[in-house]
């Protein structure tokens, strides 16, 4: 994702630690004219937030924009759900996914792209208890060995 023009506003760590990322997406997501200068303030939250797929659209639901302090009369509610733009048969086909083998649509970041917000979705699989041990036992082990090698070196 590191290219041109390309400014990353939010990440969810939350996503990594919880689930097995199979799949990547890039959409487009449709926001009013001040959830546009909320994000670009970075004042958004995808901790708990997941897509939904109804009437064939895809939906960003619990993702947590900030009102614009300027915004007053014109500013939205901060949970609504968000209508994410992508293509109908990438829509279709995360939809079978989800249906029939138990996957989920989880955002992974929202960035500025040429100057467009952008959403990063991945189809995911649900990690369970003992992934979830052994990636900590993991990263553990590799923290223990780059703290060793840097003793070394010194």
């Amino acid at each position: 994702m590191d290219g041109k023009g390309i400014k990353i506003i939010a990440k969810n760590p939350k996503a990594f630690h919880e689930y097995f990322v199979e799949e990547r997406f890039e959409a487009g997501i449709e926001l009013s004219g001040t959830e546009v200068k909320s994000v670009r303030l970075g004042t958004l939250n995808l901790k708990d937030a997941w897509c939904t797929v109804k009437n064939g659209e895809l939906w960003v639901r619990q993702m947590h924009i900030s009102p614009y302090e300027q915004g007053n009369i014109f500013n939205k509610d901060p949970m609504r759900p968000r209508r994410l733009l992508m293509h109908k048969r990438e829509i279709m086909k995360l939809f079978s996914k989800v249906k029939l083998e138990g996957y989920a649509i989880i955002p992974l970041s929202v960035y500025l792209k040429n100057s467009r917000v952008k959403l990063e979705i991945a189809l995911c699989r649900g990690k369970k208890l003992y992934d979830k041990r052994q990636d900590a036992a993991n990263k553990d082990a590799r923290r223990q060995i780059d703290r060793a090698m840097k003793e070394r070196n010194h």
